[in-house]
This record gives C-alpha cells, sequence and structure tokens, in this order.
C-alpha cells in the first residue's frame, strides 16, 4: 500500500431521490490516496447513502461516482460485484460475519470469491490475523470471540484482496470502550502504512484518532471540511 497524492473516490454533484425524499443534494467529495476521512453528521443526513454509493450499493439519481478510475455508473450489476469484491474492503458496525465457519475460513472466503485458490486463501488468511494480533483464534468460530476479536476478524477480511479502499460503517458502534480504542489503533496503524480510509460515525473520538481530514454532511450537502490534528 502506497500513498500519492491521486484520487481514489471522486463524487461529482451526486444526487440521489427516494420517492418521498432526496437524500443526496449536490454532493462533491474527493478523497486522495492514502488520506483517511471520516464522516460525520446527523440522522438522515446522508452518511449512509454516501458510504452505499462509494461501495457500490446504490446509484446516484445524477451526478458520478468515480473510485480509483472505475465509473461506478457504467458497471452492471455484476460488474459491481465484482467491484466490490476487488477493489474495496467494507468493515460494518455488526460485522457480518459466517457464523457457521471458524475465524479463518471468514477471512479466507473473501479471497476465494475472487478466484484465489483455497491454499492460498487460507495462507493469506493466516498472515493477515497473525498481523492482527489473533492467530490463535484462527479455529474459533465467530459466537465465541468477543466483540473487538470479531471486528479484527473482520478488517482481515476486508484487507484479504489488499483493497484500494477499506470503507467503515460505524466500526466501533458495537463495541465496548476498551475493544473500540484497540481497533481505533488499528485503522490508524493500517493508515499510517498508506491504505486509504473512508470512515461513517457518530464517534468523535474515532474521526479525531483516526482521520487526517473531516467531513461533516448536512441534508445531503458537505457542509464543512477541516484537516485534523490527530489525538495521541
Amino acid at each position: 500500500m502506497t500513498s500519492d497524492d491521486s484520487a481514489v473516490v471522486e463524487l461529482t454533484d451526486v444526487r440521489k431521490e427516494y420517492s418521498d425524499s432526496v437524500a443526496l443534494d449536490g454532493l462533491s467529495l474527493t478523497i486522495r490516496a492514502g488520506e483517511a476521512v471520516a464522516v460525520m453528521g446527523p440522522s438522515g443526513s446522508g452518511k449512509s447513502t454516501l458510504l452505499n454509493m462509494v461501495a457500490g450499493l446504490d446509484r446516484p439519481t445524477s451526478g458520478s461516482v468515480v473510485v480509483n478510475g472505475e465509473d461506478l455508473g457504467r458497471l452492471s450489476e455484476t460488474g459491481l460485484a465484482l467491484y466490490r469484491r476487488r477493489r474495496i474492503g467494507m468493515i460494518f458496525q455488526f460485522f457480518n460475519l459466517l457464523d457457521d465457519l471458524p475465524a479463518l475460513d471468514n477471512v479466507a472466503l473473501a479471497a476465494q470469491l475472487t478466484g484465489t485458490s483455497p491454499a492460498q486463501a487460507r495462507r493469506r488468511a493466516l498472515e493477515l490475523l497473525d498481523e492482527l494480533g489473533i492467530a490463535g483464534r484462527r479455529n474459533v468460530y465467530p459466537a465465541r470471540l468477543s466483540g473487538g476479536e470479531r471486528q479484527r476478524v473482520a478488517v482481515a477480511r476486508a484487507l484479504m484482496n489488499r483493497p484500494a479502499l477499506l470503507l467503515a460503517d460505524e466500526p466501533t458502534g458495537a463495541l465496548d470502550s476498551r475493544a473500540g480504542e484497540q481497533v481505533m489503533d488499528l485503522l490508524l496503524d493500517l493508515n499510517q502504512i498508506g491504505q486509504t480510509l473512508l470512515l461513517v460515525t457518530h464517534d468523535e473520538g474515532l474521526a479525531t484518532r483516526c482521520a487526517s481530514r473531516l467531513v461533516e454532511v448536512v441534508d445531503g450537502r458537505v457542509a464543512r471540511e477541516s484537516r485534523l490534528e490527530r489525538t495521541p
């Protein structure tokens, strides 16, 4: 993972209309390689819709979403599925692990879905779990893992295919304070070695700890942007 000045994410005048509401109203945002950007705002402001646009889970009514040079509006549903598997990693508030697979297989599956052999995928998965300090829990099923351990497994899964962009949706929201601190440290470490991050959060502590830029979204628009001095 390397950092340069190239744009990884470019949202240009993005509007998203639903039958009874407007979620995004001409929102524009650029995220450059190696940045860690936190998006905050009140409930219903458009934060989750913004994340879904970048993840290719939703399409804009108008405007464009370009990630790593790929115009998502030009991709078919199959193309979007391949984009999600190969180009981005996603971390969710409630982990989204498969209960019937142990930690190692939960992580390895992400690479197997892109055509990597099971043996290669398991080697890569074990390396990641070791880097994240939980290789000793590789054969444990999610129900027997702590919240912090489950989120580390989820982070390993998100990193399996060496994504250009890591998306995190309230990554500490379901964790106690100690586990939340550990995940913050992990995200900060990843960004410091060049991983581009987009975080959506209500947690100001997460934003100031992990992000280099804060974007505040109100009524579907970017209301304010500011550089952050990370707290130690």
